[in-house]
């Protein structure tokens, strides 16, 4: 595996938002960019959001899933994540993620009911970059 590829695959995954992409009830894909909270490896990756958005029932019913990230300045490049979104509602995924400040979205703290957390675990990447595709299954990217 080329170590240039991985080293900007990397750089991409750390960029302060990402889109996240469902599939809704008519079986269309729904885009919505996110903030990037934390990563546990290039296969795992966590966003948090309320437990009543409409996005949360569609991982529910069809949990696969894709998280893009893209650099538009200079060069185009984008990483393209695609696997399976888990909804998260135990207090320990919870607490991993809670940040100062989401009291203003989550008044009654961590265990709000209305606070839940995405846990996308990405099984291949599609790295673009100067007019070339390349998809790699994650197990051959290091963490």
């Amino acid at each position: 595996m080329n170590n240039a590829i991985q080293s900007e695959i990397l750089v991409l995954r750390n960029r302060p938002i990402a889109y996240i992409a469902s599939i809704n009830e008519d079986g269309y894909p729904q885009m919505k960019a996110m903030q990037v909270l934390e990563h546990d490896s290039m296969k795992t990756h966590y966003f948090s959001t309320n437990t009543s958005s409409k996005r949360v029932q569609q991982f529910l019913k069809n949990p696969k899933a894709s998280v893009y990230y893209c650099q538009e300045v200079s060069s185009y490049k984008g990483a393209l994540f695609t696997g399976v979104m888990e909804v998260c509602t135990d207090h320990d995924t919870k607490a991993f993620l809670w940040r100062d400040g989401f009291e203003r979205y989550y008044p009654k703290g961590v265990d709000d009911e209305d606070y839940c957390v995405y846990k996308f675990t990405a099984e291949t990447v599609n790295y673009y970059h100067g007019l070339k595709n390349t998809t790699l299954a994650i197990e051959e990217l290091s963490s």
